[in-house]
Order: structure tokens, then C-alpha cells, then sequence
């Protein structure tokens, strides 16, 4: 798969990633962009690392959307925990 088609697919993943997870996020739309890019290569390296599979086998591929999808709500909340955090310990 092409730069372009990664990026398609971090988008959309990222997209699908914030409607899983409603909520008030400290970034705002193009942080929500960058993480389902990063998300959809983290959950193509997990699906390789853990079970071993090539998960990302073309862009139609539905293995291909899940572990983007996988990837972009793990770094989705790891994003939340530490902005999360960040802004508490501002105001403290």
C-alpha cells in the first residue's frame, strides 16, 4: 500500500476511533487525524508482533481496517490519559 492510502486509512480509523470513544478531547480535529495515522501503523506493527499475521494486507482488506482501527482507539486513550493529565496538574 502507497503513503496515500496509509493516510486515507489513519484518517478514517481515526474518525471511527473518536465515534467509538465520544468525549471532549484536548486536541482538536487534526490531532484526532494524527493519531488514526500513528493508530492505523501501531495496529498494523501489534497484528504482526502478537499474533504474527500480516494484518495488513490491502486497503479493502477488513484485517486492514481493524487493526487500524485497534491501533488509533489504543493511542486515542493513551493520548486522553496523558493530555488528561497534563491540563489537571495546570490548574492544581
Amino acid at each position: 500500500m502507497g503513503i496515500i492510502a496509509w493516510i486515507l486509512i489513519g484518517l478514517l480509523a481515526g474518525f471511527i476511533a473518536k465515534a467509538l470513544m465520544p468525549g471532549k478531547d484536548p486536541g482538536g480535529i487534526i490531532v484526532t487525524m494524527l493519531i488514526g495515522i500513528a493508530g492505523g501503523l501501531l495496529g498494523g506493527w501489534l497484528g504482526k508482533v502478537i499474533f504474527g499475521v500480516d494484518s495488513i494486507d490491502g486497503f479493502f482488506d477488513l484485517s486492514t481496517w481493524i487493526a487500524a482501527i485497534i491501533g488509533s482507539v489504543i493511542l486515542l486513550i493513551v493520548y486522553r490519559l496523558i493530555a488528561g493529565n497534563r491540563r489537571h496538574h495546570r490548574h492544581a
